[in-house]
Order: structure tokens, then C-alpha cells, then sequence
């Protein structure tokens, strides 16, 4: 089905509804590179006033990709609840829009349609949205998930200590993980990004973040991000694997590029439910996506960055995941160009992955060779703060020296929270507060107060 709007004496057409979503996309240079973007500004609003006036049924019988060739998109269509759906079954996309900012919208009622929601359609309004649209809409949904603790409760913003070292140092990384502790971060998980595939390293990580854990009874649960199929030999192993992790994309030649399917996940989810090491909860599977990745891998189809990285949220959503992390600005400036560009991705990514019921959480980040800085990502920080965001990283100064990327830091944490009034993960805060390390408003306390706990663990790690 084809699509036109005049404007004045113009009249542009836009051959099917993949390609009216990529032309109504706001200016990404990732579609410029996939020569799908609009070719005029006077393109793009025409696209997006011809975006708005189509019903959100037509989702449902004009697929962007082929049901026939792609798991992603049976995935979608095949898990779709007709019955969620029934509430806005009747609205074009820019009535879609007006009833997601509407007053009487609140979070019951976004509970209630968000299996009647696919990613196209999510992809679809959020591009007919201003920045202050997509804050205020995803801040009325709040997305809970529970494994040691509990994230993604109203008021509250968790961290993921990020203590990657370029050798898989144990002593390096424990340092930069009691670092990340004293500074209150680590209630979303302590992730670890390993510099080698290999079982055995993996493994050690596992036991010493799983060691320490234990020794001083912290709420929080450990990953180390390696491939799924690594995770599924630990486990069979007897490795102490919490979360599970994955990298995962919106279509299925994407995700073959990862040397993943729909199949191989259900089989790690299954793996990681066997070991019932969750306490306040069993959601245990953290992937992280970004948008560009299937762009990257050839395996696109010509629709919009933007629309392949929310249909990786059904992917995720099918597994009842912990955590879901969009690495915003990681890929490059290929994509995501510069501040401007990273902002509005990571805003879009947030607001389209709360509405179909994902915990978000964004690693706000940029490449250096990105044309970005550190206020750039204060300002997304600010404002996903505001936006309800899950949880964002915490790296040691920012600048992880592993992967080669600027992020955000343990001092950018205590900022948001403190000018924005979150809190961490409850179960979190009361054992910072046991330990010493913060009072009961969530506020630190002095080095001296903490130094038990510190010289404690610098003793059994053997660090200097």
C-alpha cells in the first residue's frame, strides 16, 4: 500500500509503510548510510503528517518484514494480544500520540494495552514526538523487575558497575568494583565486559564477583557478558551465573550475526530459571542492543534504525528479562552522528521499550571519534533521569579502559540523584546504610565511616 500528503503545490509519495517510517524518522546519519532517510526536511514532515493519519491496525496486516523470512516478525505477529489491543484498536498513530500524552493516560492503562502494542507501532508514534513528549509519556511507566533486589520502582534510578579491566586483572577489577561500592553504585548488577572468551576466565570472574557477594551479603546480582552459549557451558559447569546475557537485535539475520535465535535464548532462559539463585524474584536475563546493529550487519531489510532496534525489544520482552540496555552512542558516528543524534536515540529507545513493558536502562555513551562530549551526556542523563530511566552504568571516571568508550561515571550517578531525588534499589540502600557506606536518606557517608568495610576487602583480596 502506498502513502502521499501534499504540501502546497508538492505532493510526495511514499511507496509502503517501511518506507514512510524511515522517511518520517527524525535525521540520523545511520539512515543517510542506508539511503533511506528523507531526502528534505519538507520530505520528513510530510512523511510524519502522513504517518499520523495511519491506523494502528495496519500494523497488523502490512509487516516491514516478511512473516514468512524472519522469527523477529512471527515473533511479534504470533504473541499479539488481540484483547490488549482492543482499547486503541480504533486510533490512527497521531491519535495514538494524543491519547499516550493525554492526562487520564496513567500507568494502569499503559499495563493494560502494552501486549496489544507491537514495535512498529511503538517506532511509529515516537516519531510523530518531541523530546519532552517521549520524557513525559515514558514517565508514566514504570517497568519493575525483581532478582535480588528490586529495580525500576517510581523515584528510583539503579547503577551497573562496570569494572572491566583490559587483562581480566581480578585484583583490577575488584578495586574498580569496591571503587563503584563506596560511591553506592552496583544495585543493578555488577557487569563485567571480559577481554577474553574463554570459559576458564569467565568462570573466575563468576566465582570471585559470586565470593565477595556472598562474604558480605550484597543485595545485587553479577553477569559476565559473554556469549549466551558460554553462559549455557558455565551453568552446566556448575559456574554461579545470576543474570544471563545477550546481545540481541530486530530482525532474525541480525541476530544470526550474533550467533543467536529465538530457540537458543528460550534454552539459556531455562538454564538460568534451573539455578533458582534469585531471591525477590526470578527475571534474570539482561541484553543490551543499540541502534545501528542491524544496519551494521547488512541485515536491515531497509527499514529505519530506529524501527530495528524496538523490534529487538520484543525479542527481549519474550523473556521476561532483569534489565534491558541500550549502549546508545557505542557503535559510532555512522549511526548516531553526534550529542543531538545520541540524545534523541536514547530518549526514543527508552520511552519505545517502557511502553511495550522492557525495564530500559541506557548505557549513555559515545565513541571519541563521535562529534559529542561529556555535556551531551549530562544532558541525556538529565533528562532520562527524569524520564523514569531503569538504570544507567557506572565506570570508573567515565572512561571504560577496556572497551575504549566514554560513559558515564560513580560521580554522574550521585548527581542525578541527588538534583533529580532518586533512590536506589531498596534491599540495596538498607545494606549501604548496614555497611556504612550511606546514612538512611541514601546519602554517603564520610571515607573514615566506610574504611572498615574497605580495609576488609583490600585485606581478602590481597590489594594494595
Amino acid at each position: 500500500m502506498s502513502y502521499t500528503e501534499t504540501i502546497g503545490s508538492r505532493t510526495y509519495r511514499f511507496a509502503d509503510l517501511k518506507t514512510l517510517m524511515a522517511k518520517a524518522s527524525p535525521q540520523r546519519s545511520g539512515d543517510q548510510l542506508a539511503g533511506v532517510a528523507a531526502a528534505s526536511e519538507e520530505e520528513r514532515v510530510a512523511a510524519k503528517m502522513a504517518l499520523a493519519e495511519v491506523p494502528l491496525r495496519t500494523f497488523l496486516n502490512e509487516a516491514l518484514i516478511p512473516y514468512e523470512s524472519d522469527e523477529v516478525t512471527r515473533l511479534v505477529i504470533d504473541d499479539h494480544s488481540p484483547q490488549a489491543f482492543a482499547e486503541i484498536s480504533h486510533l490512527t498513530v497521531g491519535d495514538f500520540r494524543n491519547w499516550l500524552l493525554s492526562t487520564t493516560t496513567n500507568a494502569d492503562a499503559l499495563m493494560r494495552i502494552a501486549a496489544g502494542l507491537t514495535p512498529e507501532m511503538v517506532a511509529a508514534v515516537s516519531k510523530l514526538m518531541r523530546n519532552q513528549d517521549l520524557i513525559a509519556a515514558a514517565r508514566k511507566r514504570p517497568v519493575i523487575t525483581r532478582f535480588r533486589n528490586t529495580v525500576g520502582l517510581p523515584g528510583h534510578m539503579s547503577v551497573r558497575l562496570q569494572p572491566n579491566h583490559p587483562t581480566d586483572d581480578v585484583k583490577g577489577i575488584a578495586a574498580s568494583m569496591l571503587d563503584g561500592l563506596m560511591y553506592g553504585c552496583g544495585d543493578a548488577m555488577i557487569g563485567i565486559n571480559p577481554a577474553s572468551d574463554n570459559l576458564a576466565a569467565i568462570t573466575r570472574l563468576l566465582v570471585m564477583v559470586d565470593e565477595f557477594r556472598q562474604r558480605y551479603q550484597v543485595p545485587t546480582q553479577s553477569c559476565v557478558l559473554t556469549h549466551v552459549t558460554n553462559t549455557i557451558a558455565a551453568i552446566e559447569k556448575g559456574a554461579p551465573v545470576d543474570l544471563v546475557f545477550q546481545s540481541i537485535a530486530g530482525t532474525e539475520k541480525a541476530n544470526a550475526g550474533f550467533g543467536i535465535s529465538l530457540s537458543l535464548l528460550q534454552e539459556a532462559y531455562e538454564a538460568g530459571l534451573s539455578l533458582k539463585r534469585g531471591t525477590v524474584g526470578n527475571n534474570l536475563m539482561y541484553f543490551e542492543t543499540g541502534q545501528g546493529s542491524a544496519l551494521s550487519a547488512d541485515a536491515h531489510f531497509g527499514v529505519d534504525q530506529q524501527t530495528c532496534e524496538v523490534r529487538a525489544y520484543a525479542v527481549a520482552r519474550k523473556f521476561n528479562p532483569f534489565l534491558v540496555n541500550t549502549v546508545v552512542g557505542f557503535i559510532g558516528p555512522e549511526y548516531l552522528y553526534d550529542g543531538k543524534q545520541i540524545t534523541r536515540a536514547g530518549l526514543e529507545d527508552h520511552f519505545c521499550g517502557k511502553l511495550l513493558g522492557v525495564p530500559m536502562g541506557c548505557d549513555i555513551c559515545y565513541t571519541n571519534h563521535a562529534e559529542a562530549d561529556q555535556d551531551d551526556m549530562d544532558n541525556l542523563l538529565t533528562l532520562l533521569g527524569v524520564a523514569g530511566i531503569n538504570f544507567i552504568m557506572g565506570i570508573p571516571g567515565a572512561d571504560d579502559v577496556m572497551l575504549n568508550y566514554q560513559s558515564t561515571s560513580f560521580h554522574d550517578a550521585l548527581y542525578v540523584r541527588d538534583v533529580l531525588g532518586l533512590r536506589r534499589a531498596p534491599e540495596f540502600e538498607e545494606w549501604l546504610e548496614s555497611m556504612q557506606i550511606a546514612d538512611a536518606r541514601g546519602a554517603l557517608l564520610s571515607a573514615s565511616t566506610q574504611q572498615p568495610l574497605l580495609e576488609g576487602v583490600r585485606d581478602w583480596m590481597g590489594i594494595e
